[in-house]
């Protein structure tokens, strides 16, 4: 019995001096706790809204600033005309304008009536339902509050517009974030997987020791995956058009060429997991582990970002899918173009040529 004890006693010891055990018991059920807790919720919080007065008097201000102070919305952007608002949905910061019109505060002291118009980017047909009835409540509620006797009802009409799906459908949300989930795990999965199988067999030493440079190695195991992710990518959009209805009015160009972008990005980083791996168990649970959840969490894709605690927004902020999402939406929904996707793309761009750096990089330290 004493042997039997000391050997359960060698095992914890075992346990404990092993880190990546450490890690999986304890590190990451922790991590999945708070990253579900923080982001699975249903508080609503710091949307970003524009707000057209053409009225400018004491009312429309008031009630301005009880929409603001609600702490459900941030002032992005205090529009002078109409013709701002297409152009201010399509810069990507504000999912929401608030239309007061001429003469608003006087309307309602002398006819007991006035219109307000709600407009709100229905790409994200949940969150802009959200949107809507929150601000829907914020201005009843004022105009109660502003006409609080019985003979007189709620005397603010809303009038609610939903652009980019006026049908709401949550298809149109669907797509664009699996697509991004499907390139980015299998593209990053394949390609790792392929690399970790390669020095696990012990034929990647073969090639090191051909005439061929890192880097060469590196683009020929990929260019394969760049072709097939691509098909991918061109069947996932024709099944989204032609079975879901999801429309391109954008550029079909430029729509290829930033999954194009995607793709590379996917694959630097499978790369770069396959540097870090050692079989491929290893590669397929850091693809896993490190790509699908926050691909499903921190992009935006199912839950808003603006919702999340600040550190997760900033984390949130490193995300690939996050970026290629957003453009993906904008181009096809919204009809946005090169102009209005350029800095997701830079971003995007600059984090496939870090990827392949720090890939050759360690590639030439570990085996050459």
């Amino acid at each position: 019995m004493k042997s039997f004890g000391g050997f359960v006693i060698k095992e914890f010891n075992h346990i404990f001096r092993d880190r990546r055990t450490m890690l999986v018991l304890f590190g990451i059920p922790v991590a999945q706790l708070l990253i579900f807790g923080y982001v699975v919720t249903n508080e609503f919080r710091n949307f970003r809204i524009a707000i057209f007065d053409m009225s400018q008097d004491e009312v429309t201000r008031e009630l301005t600033g009880k929409i603001l102070s609600s702490g459900y919305f941030i002032l992005d952007e205090s529009l002078t005309s109409t013709d701002g608002i297409d152009e201010a949905f399509k810069k990507g910061h504000i999912k929401e304008v608030v239309i007061f019109g001429q003469g608003f505060g006087k309307r309602l002291e002398k006819e007991g009536l006035a219109t307000v118009q709600v407009i709100a980017d229905a790409s994200d047909a949940n969150t802009a339902n959200l949107l809507v009835n929150y601000t829907n409540g914020i201005i009843q509620d004022f105009a109660i509050r502003y006409r609080p006797a019985p003979a007189h009802p709620p005397a603010i009409r809303i009038e609610e517009r939903m652009i980019y799906n006026a049908e709401l459908k949550g298809v149109y949300m669907f797509v664009p974030g699996t697509m991004a989930l499907i390139l980015m795990l299998v593209s990053a999965m394949m390609t790792s997987i392929s690399i970790a199988r390669e020095k696990e067999m012990g034929t990647l030493e073969v090639l090191l020791i051909s005439p061929l440079k890192p880097y060469h190695i590196i683009a020929g195991k990929v260019i394969p995956y760049v072709v097939l992710s691509f098909i991918n990518a061109v069947v996932i959009l024709l099944l989204g058009f032609f079975v879901f209805g999801m429309p391109v009015r954008g550029s079909l160009a430029l729509l290829l060429s930033e999954s194009l972008l995607f793709i590379s990005l996917a694959l630097s980083l499978g790369i770069f997991i396959s540097t870090l791996a050692g079989t491929q168990q290893v590669a397929m649970f850091i693809s896993m582990f490190a790509l699908m959840l926050p691909t499903l969490l921190l992009s935006g894709f199912i839950f808003p970002v603006e919702n999340m605690p600040l550190i997760l927004q900033w984390i949130s902020a490193l995300m690939p899918p996050k970026y290629f999402i957003t453009i993906i939406k904008d181009i096809m929904l919204k009809g946005s173009g090169l102009e209005f996707v350029w800095e997701e793309t830079l971003i995007l761009a600059g984090m496939t040529l870090l990827f392949i750096f720090l890939s050759v990089r360690r590639f030439k330290t570990r085996f050459v």
